[in-house]
């Protein structure tokens, strides 16, 4: 198949899918971008509410995300609210939804 990237032709391409999936593949990321999907945008505090987790736990897996460019975050006064931000993650999450 021509045009088809491999490993040999593109490491970095399947590096960075991997490392995608690493981290959606932990179920509390997954149900935080699941749950950031059907809401456009949370705060930490809803986010909170919803997984019934210690607000130290649910930055972690947010500090995670977002450093994997999954999600971002828009600062309102002292709230953040998160939305997700990666295409992949979100044809990823419907997928495994679906």
């Amino acid at each position: 198949m021509p045009g088809l990237e491999t490993f040999t032709t593109n490491p970095e391409l399947f590096k960075k899918k991997a490392e995608l999936l690493k981290v959606l593949a932990h179920p509390v990321r997954l149900c935080i971008v699941r749950g950031l999907m059907s809401q456009d945008e949370c705060n930490v505090s809803h986010i909170q509410n919803c997984l019934e987790m210690p607000q130290s736990t649910i930055s972690q897996h947010l500090a995670k995300l977002r450093s994997a460019g999954i999600i971002e975050g828009r600062r309102c006064g002292l709230e953040v609210y998160y939305s997700v931000i990666n295409e992949d993650a979100r044809k990823i999450v419907r997928l495994l939804f679906s």
